[in-house]
């Protein structure tokens, strides 16, 4: 069975293992349920196919579910806008797999001129698989100098994973690991044949036991806008707020801007780290 067809079998498994039959609006039958969440039969009667139909795409069967099914499918799993792209994502794949380029990511000079611009607030690009692209001063002084890493060391999840910094910087540090565990595999469904992505998670694995537990839960997210609370090991507790941006012409890129409430502490903090900061690097 393909890679693309294992990883909407998973999901889907998953997903129905999450669902909750009262919610869903099915009536109790009396039946003693082995396991937690929606029984096959539930999800194609909600979703309005075939029992057999829905356990083939579940086994990851060679079908090509119309969008109209996929739809309702989603419903019935009652997935969110996240997840409802990612189930799109991998019927796409069994469809037709196309893999999206592999070259390095470059961004373009104006995008490094914006970042530099943005200096009194922290501001970071990721790319595919979390890989962080560039960083400004200010979101390496607050984050972790990427720029001192290797450049094919660069990426988010590694660093929130893997450096013990990350786990120290973080308040609630396995909230926002757990979003980026779901963050990358909402990225790595768009080409689970991706080299560079399947070596990462075998990494990410290997070096972390909460990494592979959150990964086999098969949850996807995406990111838009949020907050963090920060122990800063030279201006203290603080919290940030994180709006996100997508570059255009280049859909695998994101732009990540941190700001603080005008007049609060963390904002004072800011500028406190902005005056000690890291500083600005030669391009």
């Amino acid at each position: 069975m393909a890679q693309h067809n294992r990883e909407l079998a998973d999901f889907l498994r998953r997903a129905r293992g999450l669902g909750d039959p009262a919610r869903a609006g099915l009536p109790a039958d009396g039946r003693v349920r082995r396991v937690p969440g929606l029984r096959r039969e539930e999800v194609a009667l909600l979703a309005g196919v075939s029992t057999d139909y829905y356990a083939r795409l579940e086994q990851g069967r060679r079908i090509v579910p119309s969008p109209a099914v996929v739809a309702a499918i989603g419903r019935a799993l009652d997935l969110d806008a996240a997840g409802r792209a990612h189930l799109e994502t991998l019927v796409g794949r069994t469809a037709s797999p196309r893999s999206r380029p592999n070259s390095v990511q470059r961004l373009r000079p104006g995008v490094h001129q914006l970042l530099d611009s943005l200096d009194g607030e922290p501001a970071l690009v990721l790319g595919r698989r979390t890989d962080v692209l560039a960083s400004n001063r200010m979101a390496r002084a607050l984050f972790t100098d990427f720029e001192r890493m290797p450049a094919a060391r660069r990426n988010y999840a590694r660093w929130m994973f893997l450096d013990d910094g990350a786990r120290e910087l973080f308040a609630d540090w396995e909230v926002h690991a757990r979003a980026t565990v779901e963050s990358l595999r909402l990225d790595v469904g768009a080409d689970p044949a991706d080299r560079a992505a399947i070596a990462l998670v075998a990494e990410l694995r290997a070096g972390s036991r909460e990494f592979g537990r959150w990964w086999d839960e098969h949850r996807v997210h995406q990111r838009t806008h949020g907050s963090k609370r920060l122990r800063h090991p030279v201006v203290g507790e603080l919290t940030v707020e994180y709006e996100t941006f997508a570059l255009p012409g280049d859909p695998d890129t994101t732009l990540f801007v941190y700001t603080a409430e005008p007049g609060s502490p963390s904002r004072e903090a800011l500028g406190l780290l902005a005056s000690w900061g890291v500083p600005a690097r030669p391009r």
